[in-house]
């Protein structure tokens, strides 16, 4: 299948900030073959860039290159002894996934209900959310090589999964165009509950032996009820990623703040939640311009109405100063900047 070239395209409508830039070329993908068709046109030899559902992005100015849209869609699941194997094509809504799973009993999702974006963004960040990471499930992605024109499989090992980040989002940041992901999950429901807000929740329902439902259902009304709806809110969920500092470091914090938001972390360091650190800093609920932190989370940043993307990176900009000067704890912002 060949590809239609768009010019002069408004991203507005494509990025959850609702940003209004100008996309100088926009192609679609709606088939795996026509990433070929790019490539023989030459398309990954200028500047481009993939976008799924534009929920990780912030645009600071016009983009000049190529804007490649993966629109691709499809759910397969393939039952093998007591795994399932789910395979989803990138262009999917991560949390449809989530519920397709749910729906049919498959264990291993129902944490990250509610995590904005397509499944083919989903390996690059390691997504992941009340005490879940994609790479506790994750099996096998398909990713077309812009440089050489041919299609990849990566297995959860050639990912080099951390914290928030993978082989794609760092030493082959841009390479790859996931089109496909199969996930390993479970026939036999394994229950999270380690996250105290899950719990607090589940007790104030009375739930005392929750299903996988159960626990999609709190995580999906306690999201709701800290982050702002894109459609109405521009956003693009969790601006920063929670830092990870050492445990010394940690002890010299906690006796300074009584009180800091932390977690453990299997390597022996301690992750801090850094909507607390910028909420201490007194950003929660604070509006410059047309830019602003969020009411309820201040880790979300929004744009209150007519925001460029200038005003919302410059307050993050604030924001992480503040924060280090504070706590000497420097944030890293988890929105991609363009």
């Amino acid at each position: 299948m060949g590809i239609n070239i768009q010019s002069d395209i408004s991203l507005k409508k494509y990025n959850t900030f609702g940003i209004t830039e100008v996309a100088s070329h926009f192609i679609e993908i709606t088939e795996p073959t026509q990433l070929l068709s790019a490539y023989e046109a030459g398309i990954f030899e200028k500047d481009f860039l993939t976008l799924g559902s534009g929920s990780n992005i912030l645009f600071t100015q016009p983009y000049a290159g190529y804007i490649i849209k993966i629109n691709i869609k499809g759910i397969t699941a393939k039952p093998h002894q007591n795994d399932i194997f789910i395979t989803a094509l990138g262009g999917e809504i991560w949390n449809e996934l989530v519920w397709f799973c749910v729906n049919n009993n498959y264990s291993g999702l129902e944490n990250m209900a509610l995590i904005p974006g397509t499944v083919g963004a989903s390996p690059v960040q390691n997504i992941g959310a009340y005490g879940t990471e994609l790479m506790d499930i994750f099996y096998s992605c398909i990713a077309f090589d812009t440089l050489e024109g041919v299609f990849r499989i990566f297995y959860n090992e050639d990912c080099k999964f951390s914290y928030r980040d993978s082989i794609f989002k760092s030493e082959q940041k841009g390479r790859y165009i996931i089109t496909e992901v199969t996930y390993k999950v479970n026939s036999s429901p394994s229950i999270n509950t380690s996250y105290g807000a899950i719990s607090a929740e589940l007790k104030k329902r009375n739930i005392s032996d929750p299903t996988i439902k159960d626990i999609a259902e709190v995580v999906s009304f306690i999201r709701v009820e800290k982050l702002p709806d894109p459609s109405t809110v521009g956003n693009a969920g969790s601006f920063f990623k929670n830092p990870i500092i050492s445990l010394n470091k940690y002890q010299g914090l906690k006796e300074l703040y009584p009180d800091i938001v932390s977690y453990n972390m299997p390597d022996g360091g301690v992750k801090l939640a850094a909507g607390w650190l910028i909420e201490q800093c007194g950003w929660k609920g604070k509006v410059i311009g047309q830019a602003g932190v969020w009411k309820n989370q201040a880790l979300v940043l929004i744009n209150v109405q007519s925001a460029s993307g200038t005003e919302i990176f410059e307050l993050s900009s604030k924001i992480i100063n503040d924060v280090d000067q504070k706590f000497n704890v420097k944030l890293e912002r988890e929105v991609n900047i363009f």
